[in-house]
């Protein structure tokens, strides 16, 4: 059997005054995202956050991000690749309902198009999350199940 990759990851939930969470639909998977991204060697997971921040969404000015929880998330079983998913909360006063970003860092993403855009997190059951990045989304301060009931982490 193979050797396990596990691959570092900086996952960002944005909010913004409303409560509403930021989202993309963007290249390569079949659901919305966060930003998010795979951390360079050495890099923080909180360093991470905010460069892939700017990097798919052009945000650069985010409130100190508290970090949820990290887990492992299994990619593939063969070969075997682990995401090790440090997940952080942060807000960021932004007036757009909806922009797209243009990626022009360089990078393997350069040139990708993010279509941004906020939604209750009370809805988040209701939608797709691509790679199961909406695992956490309860974890955040301002979240109140879509039923009203509010959960005793509140």
């Amino acid at each position: 059997m193979s050797d396990v990759t596990y691959v570092p990851k900086a996952c960002a939930y944005i909010t913004r005054h409303t409560g509403e969470l930021l989202v993309f639909d963007g290249p390569g998977h079949d659901g919305i995202q966060i930003p998010k991204g795979t951390l360079e060697d050495g890099e923080s997971p909180r360093d991470g956050l905010f460069r892939e921040v700017m990097e798919e969404t052009g945000l650069c000015s985010l409130t100190a991000p508290t970090h949820l929880t990290t887990d492992v998330w299994t990619r593939r079983e063969s070969p075997p690749r682990r995401y090790v998913r440090h997940f952080y909360h942060t807000t960021v006063h932004e007036s757009r309902d909806r922009w797209t970003h243009t990626v022009t860092d360089g990078g393997e993403e350069h040139g990708a198009e993010f279509d941004l855009y906020w939604i209750q997190p009370s809805t988040v059951q209701a939608r797709e999350f691509a790679l199961d990045l909406d695992d956490y989304v309860h974890l955040l301060p301002s979240y109140t199940p879509a039923d009203g009931v509010v959960s005793a982490s509140d």
